[in-house]
């Protein structure tokens, strides 16, 4: 389902309304003395009151404004998830890159209607940059001015540059085949979390590959990449909505290369 030009107007505006709350929220944190609490018992997987604070101002405007509409967040959960229209929000998608003042971090802000991505955000308020998209354009604003989003030209595993947060992303039975295509690329670069994939929109880099993500870890970076000429699915070239093993690509004839090597790997649902 799309959005009429209208609604899709005014909720991109509105879209700019939650990242400015956002930012608002994660600025008054980053680079400051900060609690860190830890969510994962036998691991790590940080949270600190920017996550807590972005999620609930969100959720506030939200709310307000369409109080019929769906809510998947990262930090309070699902409200009203079987609604035509639900966003999906990741209030600070890097939050190992935020607490330790790198900014590589981002506000992850997403629309779907009847489960399919409509409309995706990603805010950096440190370094003033906004990635949006709707599947059909997406756009760039930052400190160098404003333009139009578009993913560049790389047909061939061996002319790509491909960015991962994480090499232990990877599970024991993945690690193998993504080892094999870090060989094969030209230059592969880490710590990148949700950037990585505004740089495959923009031009700058040419694929992503995880494992492991869930749907608010993704869903607002598709309309983005999309929009920009890109494709996003699973490691067996399905949908990538609700998480799980990725692959972005700017050019859908790497994403083929990269898929006929990655869909090898069986499937962990199956």
């Amino acid at each position: 389902m799309s959005l009429s030009p209208s609604s899709r107007s005014s909720l991109v505006d509105f879209l700019h309304e939650l990242a400015d709350a956002a930012d608002k929220e994660t600025m008054s944190h980053f680079r400051r003395p900060v609690q860190v609490d830890n969510k994962l018992e036998g691991g790590f997987d940080p949270v600190t009151v920017a996550d807590r604070d972005a999620e609930k101002a969100i959720r506030a405007l939200i709310n307000a404004h369409y109080p019929e509409h769906g809510i998947i967040g990262e930090e309070f959960g699902r409200e009203h998830d079987t609604a035509e229209h639900t966003w999906v929000l990741d209030p600070v998608d890097g939050t190992r890159a935020f607490i330790t003042g790198i900014p590589l971090w981002g506000s992850l802000i997403g629309l779907m209607a009847n489960a399919r991505p409509v409309l995706g955000m990603l805010s950096q308020p440190y370094t003033g940059e906004r990635f949006w998209g709707t599947g059909a354009e997406a756009w760039h604003s930052g400190p160098l001015g404003s333009s139009t989003l578009k993913t560049r030209s790389c047909t061939a595993i061996p002319d790509a540059i491909m960015m991962t947060t994480a090499p232990q992303l990877f599970s024991e039975e993945e690690q193998p085949t993504y080892d094999a295509i870090e060989r094969e690329a030209k230059h592969v670069r880490y710590g990148t979390d949700c950037y990585g994939y505004a740089m495959v929109a923009s031009g700058r880099c040419d694929a992503v590959v995880e494992s492991g993500l869930q749907i608010y870890d993704i869903m607002p970076l598709i309309p983005i990449i999309e929009g920009a000429g890109g494709v996003v699915t699973n490691w067996q070239g399905g949908d990538a909505t609700q998480g799980g093993r990725i692959v972005a690509c700017g050019d859908p004839r790497l994403h083929e290369a990269l898929l006929k090597k990655l869909s090898r790997v069986p499937d962990a649902s199956s």
